[in-house]
């Protein structure tokens, strides 16, 4: 702690304020459905291209070899 003088105990001390505020607030539940709602859309995504590129042939691996 010699080091964390100053500028580096008021950082710490407001990140820690922040952490605490966000802990008490229901935000963390709000974060968590928008980030499983996030993956799902990624995901649903992510699967349609990969159908139409296994669809579509592969043109680029024909010319691989």
């Amino acid at each position: 702690m010699g080091k964390a003088a100053g500028s580096g105990l008021l950082f710490a001390g407001i990140i820690l304020f922040i952490m605490g505020a966000v802990l008490k607030w229901d935000l963390i539940d709000w974060l968590i459905d928008i980030t499983g709602l996030l993956l799902i859309v990624i995901g649903v995504i992510l699967a349609i291209v990969g159908i139409v590129q296994m669809m579509s042939g592969g043109k680029s691996g024909s010319s691989d070899y």
